[in-house]
């Protein structure tokens, strides 16, 4: 990322402040806010969309291949962020490249909410561009506002979590429910209408992030050279949709899903090795790549149970959930609403615990939270397990089951994901940073990608088979956390001056 370290106006005028912050710190709280509105709010309705009957206006597309297109978007995201970053950084700034995905962004919801296979096919592609764009440098500009560092730029990330999990609570609610009473071309609608609020208020508001993230890390005259590989990688990536959008190149969603997993993983094996034993570490270093290397197989068996929310949870909500509460008759993706607030209500009470622990030298390492995230996500699809007993002997459950899942694997998120970035950064050798940032979206990319696969596993039409098909992800988790566990005395050894 762009390491500039520029004063901004805002951090120097104590008159334009955000709760004792820079002003420039509200810009970005309220643009990454409207984002994760369009982000969660469209993720809440994506697969109760592609499975739906087309009678019902949906584009009746059976489950498995429709998990399968769930999981490959999401994990786009994560893997256009690598991209993203390296646009940024290197040719236009991250301001710019916040301020062009926002755009993309508004226009690829835009083009979902005409219903019409072949643009929306081509949405979610633009959507998966924008992304990339916005989200890894929002969180860099956040950053270049507190060139001191220290507490008060940890504090200002609190600030700025806060306004995520703000858009994705509320996108998470009025998406599915406008969705349900307008039509599903409505609530596509709705979240480029949401991303056109963010791009008015961040045009409006620019001028108080000052330099930070105004200029990307290469000079004007090398820009045109950098854009070089990536205008051949996006003209190919269009070339292949546009034809499979066309019919003419067969497209397989459920092969491609199943290949993108092995490619990633083989990927970070590479990487990995190549840390290993050619980059010319020391053993010290070299025994932290391998801690590096646990976490990131623990990160994506994480977010493949995690991201099931959108995918198989989803579908139980819609299928097999009482949803008329006292009259009210809910959409089944508002249940979506749930991780996020929970989210806002228990992120400050494990901030809280993490530092007490801390204060007596008892904070657990990274591996044990690690693991004790896997465990909780686990112990989340067990209750699952309970539900669906209910569903095979013939009843819909109430929503209660789904939001107690969701309580176990919000408390498994606070314990892995606010501490992945930051271990991969200290473990990390100092020259390769960068890139170990990116190995950490490589493993949430590879997560949700599988989430695709393992929904796609489920046979809804054989309501029997669904206790151990919720089992299956209890012991995935549970596994993975406990073997985990067992493997952190001999990880801890490798964490020497790692805190």
């Amino acid at each position: 990322m762009n390491e500039s370290t520029a004063t901004t106006p805002a951090s120097s005028d104590p008159s334009r402040s955000f709760f004792g912050h820079p002003r420039g710190l509200a810009t970005l709280f309220m643009t990454e806010m409207w984002e994760r509105f369009t982000y969660y709010g469209m993720r809440a309705i994506l697969l109760l969309y592609l499975v739906a009957a087309i009678k019902d206006g949906g584009l009746g597309i059976d489950d498995k291949t429709g998990s399968a297109i769930y999981g490959l978007y999401i994990s786009g995201t994560y893997l256009f962020s690598l991209l993203g970053g390296y646009i940024a950084d290197r040719i236009i700034g991250a301001q710019r490249a916040v301020w062009f995905g926002g755009i993309f962004i508004m226009v690829g919801n835009a083009m979902l909410a005409f219903g019409q296979p072949p643009l929306f096919f081509c949405g979610l592609m633009v959507i998966v561009a924008g992304v990339g764009l916005l989200k890894p440098n929002i969180s860099a500009i956040v950053a270049q506002l507190y060139p001191e560092g220290g507490s008060r730029r940890d504090a200002g990330f609190s600030i700025f979590y806060m306004g995520i999990n703000l858009g994705a609570a509320i996108g998470s609610f009025l998406v599915p429910e406008v969705a349900q009473s307008f039509g599903w071309g409505m609530g596509f609608a709705l979240p480029a209408v949401g991303m056109a609020l963010g791009l008015v208020q961040f045009a409006l508001t620019r001028k108080h992030l000052g330099s930070a993230g105004l200029v990307g890390g290469a000079v004007a005259t090398n820009g045109r050279a950098s854009w070089t590989p990536i205008g051949i990688g996006v003209a190919v990536v269009v070339l292949i949709v546009s034809l499979g959008v066309m019919g003419i190149l067969p497209v397989d969603a459920v092969a491609i899903s199943n290949s993108m997993s092995w490619v990633i993983f083989a990927f970070a094996v590479f990487y990995f090795l190549y840390l290993g034993f050619f980059a010319g570490l020391s053993l010290e270093e070299r025994k932290r790549v391998i801690v590096m290397f646990v976490l990131f197989v623990a990160c994506a068996m994480f977010w493949a149970g995690f991201e099931q929310a959108g995918a198989s949870l989803n579908l139980f909500a819609d299928r097999h959930t009482v949803l008329n509460i006292f009259g009210w008759e809910m959409s089944a993706g508002t249940l979506q609403t749930v991780n996020p607030t929970f989210i806002i209500i228990f992120a400050p009470v494990f901030a809280a615990i993490w530092v007490q622990l801390g204060a007596r030298n008892l904070d657990p390492s990274a591996p044990v939270k690690f693991a004790l995230g896997l465990i909780l996500m686990g112990v989340g699809f067990y209750v699952m397990v309970l539900a669906s007993q209910y569903v095979v002997a013939g009843e819909k459950v109430l929503p209660t089951w789904l939001v107690l899942t969701y309580l176990f694997h919000t408390f498994g998120e606070l314990c892995l994901s606010p501490v992945g970035l930051s271990s991969f950064s200290k473990l990390a050798p100092a020259r390769f940073v960068g890139q170990a940032l990116g190995v950490w979206f490589l493993a949430t990319a590879l997560g949700n990608n599988i989430a695709g696969q393992i929904a796609g596993d489920f046979q809804w039409d054989d309501v029997s088979k669904m206790p151990e098909q919720f089992m299956f992800i209890f012991w995935w988790g549970v596994i993975g956390g406990g073997v985990l566990l067992a493997l952190t005395p001999w990880l801890r050894k490798y964490l020497v001056g790692v805190r």
